[in-house]
């Protein structure tokens, strides 16, 4: 009997390289972000554009929304990162390094000053990142492999990273089941709760061609992991200055 296939899209839709899949979720990720800490105070942010239900719906919202799409993209490029570096050691720790020098930018945008009760988003990346390494190195020693993945988990709800644990869950989900594209699909979509919109970044993630694109070598690649703070403080300035 031939094996039912488990890809969503056929060959020949899978047109975005690691690099253009970057490039969406940075860009919605900063349109998300000039929405939430700059544009809300426009009148034609908060103008109801149509209502749903007894809800009513301004653009505001619906950039809010598709900010939601950002996440599920940045969460799989770190599982597809995690299977293709060359230095799984080096890898993990620019994402930590990243996360604190993210971590004041983060609490001046949400708070103002230098301190703020949750962490930004590199934190939750780095621990599922980590979830990951255990996944790996445990595969024969399952009581070790529950005991750290459940360790990571108790940290991610202590820490109070954006995303929290279900971010971290994701990441594992998107590994354990990157061998299913429909499952990781249709489960995917489930774990980040009312976040339920997230899933349709599965869309472009199922366009995605298995080749790196034009983001390469050190330099391109440490500009990108810099425009997360970078742009942080930009808009921390608009902020201050409007």
């Amino acid at each position: 009997m031939e094996q039912a296939s488990t890809e969503i899209t056929s060959s020949r839709w899978k047109i975005l390289s690691g690099s253009w899949l970057k490039v969406l979720a940075v860009t919605i990720m900063l349109i998300d972000h000039l929405d939430a800490f700059v544009w809300y105070r426009l009148p034609a942010f908060r103008e109801v554009l149509f209502p749903i239900g007894h809800r009513e719906i301004t653009l505001y919202i619906l950039l809010r929304m598709l900010g939601r799409l950002a996440f599920p993209i940045f969460a799989f490029l770190i599982v597809e990162g995690f299977q293709h570096t060359r230095s799984r050691v080096r890898y993990g720790r620019n994402l930590l390094l990243f996360a604190f020098l993210s971590e004041i930018p983060w609490n001046l945008v949400h708070s103002g000053t230098w301190h703020y009760p949750s962490q930004n988003v590199f934190f939750t990346l780095f621990l599922g990142y980590l979830g990951l390494c255990a996944i790996e190195h445990f595969k024969d020693d399952k009581i070790n492999l529950l005991w750290s993945l459940l360790g990571l988990l108790v940290f991610s709800i202590l820490l109070r990273a954006d995303y929290g644990c279900s971010g971290y869950g994701f990441i594992l989900l998107l590994y354990v089941l990157k061998d299913n594209k429909i499952l990781q699909a249709i489960i995917g979509s489930c774990v980040l709760g009312g976040r339920w919109i997230a899933g349709l970044a599965f869309i472009p993630i199922n366009l995605y061609n298995g080749k790196r694109g034009f983001i390469q070598g050190p330099v391109a690649k440490y500009l990108f992991y810099l425009f997360y703070p970078v742009h942080l403080l930009v808009i921390y300035w608009i902020m201050s200055h409007s």
